[in-house]
């Protein structure tokens, strides 16, 4: 499930970026975050500690619920593993 959720933030994210104009290194630039940090983020390569949740969703102008996963991909996620 953790990386789950990684990957649909980083899809999310990669999302917003290009709605943007902005190629991965005008995100790192922008976010003081590395461009090798930004493609694993984007990947979904790595977890993200809540801080940077925040700051890709100030960065990039929008709500961080934006970049979430909605409820119901995890939950449903959470339930086939439980059974």
């Amino acid at each position: 499930m953790k990386k789950e959720i990684a990957v649909s933030f980083g899809r999310k994210v990669a999302e917003k970026r290009k709605e943007k104009g902005w190629l991965q290194g005008d995100l790192a630039k922008f976010s003081g975050l590395s461009k090798t940090y930004v493609g694993n983020l984007e990947r979904g390569e790595t977890n993200v500690a809540l801080e940077k949740v925040y700051l890709c969703a100030y960065v990039l102008e929008c709500p961080v619920q934006d970049l979430l996963p909605c409820d119901e991909e995890i939950f449903e996620s959470i339930q086939e593993r439980s059974e």
